[in-house]
């Protein structure tokens, strides 16, 4: 059962954030991926609540968060500003962070531009970005094509384009309930918001974070699906440059790892924040 979410407004913009569990307990601030919401984390909430003073939120562009008209509100860098702003007004000094997918890479650039707000790292099917000028233009280019696509096609149209890529092929293994909240979470977006994400927080936009990874003194978790063979191979790149950090291969799993495999997931990550 997810907490009722409050309207924050931070740096001048509405977000949707919430917070539950013991409030002088440790702090875990958990980060969606793109076209998702907090609602996400649904099955794991009552757990790591049990532990953690668990805040959601949906970040800029999804959810019931806000989604303004300038692409440029959506950079990495005015994102991370706005939940250094959450963690503020809720006066949370440190917290573990767990980021999934486009909320890995937000993690991430959160974890290297504000290390001393967080104690451990967990970052689900996730990336630094891209390494090369030339990798990060051609996918700027795909991603403006796709924002563009989703304006002009609307939420319905782009939810069946989304879904039926092979990233989420190993979905099929989840029940038709689980399958239909996912589709139905995805359509209660802002088209808008989502272009927008594209544009502003795409793995082409954002700054390449691979030159942060040998300094980052974080201990850090990588989790990745054992079908999610990309990803797999992504993190066991970075494994090698991260100095305080470990990879954790869930079996039977694709991208999304705590739909498809959830006490594994939960365990994996309980377990790293002990």
């Amino acid at each position: 059962m997810m907490p009722e979410p409050q309207q924050r407004t931070l740096n001048g913009v509405s977000y949707s954030a919430s917070q539950t569990g013991p409030a002088d307990a440790p702090a875990l601030l958990l980060l969606h991926g793109f076209t998702g919401s907090s609602e996400n984390w649904a099955a794991h909430q009552a757990v790591f609540s049990e532990q953690f003073s668990v805040v959601s939120v949906d970040i800029l562009g999804h959810g019931r968060s806000a989604s303004p008209p300038d692409p440029n509100r959506y950079t990495m860098s005015h994102v991370a500003a706005d939940l250094i702003a959450l963690l503020d007004q809720w006066q949370i000094a440190q917290t573990n962070l767990l980021g999934y997918s486009m909320g890995g890479r937000l993690a991430l650039y959160l974890a290297c531009h504000y290390p001393e707000r967080f104690s451990r790292l967990i970052l689900e099917s996730s990336s630094p970005g891209l390494a090369t000028a030339a990798e990060q233009i051609a996918r700027r280019q795909s991603d403006e094509a796709l924002a563009d696509w989703i304006e002009t096609h609307g939420i319905d149209a782009f939810v069946a384009r989304w879904e039926a890529l092979p990233l989420w092929a190993s979905q099929a293994q989840l029940t038709e309930a689980v399958r239909q909240r996912l589709h139905q979470q995805r359509r209660q977006n802002n088209p808008q918001g989502l272009a927008n994400s594209l544009r502003g927080m795409g793995t082409g936009a954002q700054p390449s974070l691979w030159p942060c990874l040998p300094s980052l003194p974080l201990p850090t978790l990588l989790l990745a699906g054992e079908l999610d063979s990309k990803f797999v191979a992504i993190n066991e790149q970075m494994v090698a440059q991260l100095p305080n950090g470990r990879l954790h291969i869930i079996p039977q799993a694709g991208h999304t790892t705590h739909l498809e495999r959830p006490l594994l997931f939960q365990t994996a990550v309980t377990d790293f924040l002990g």
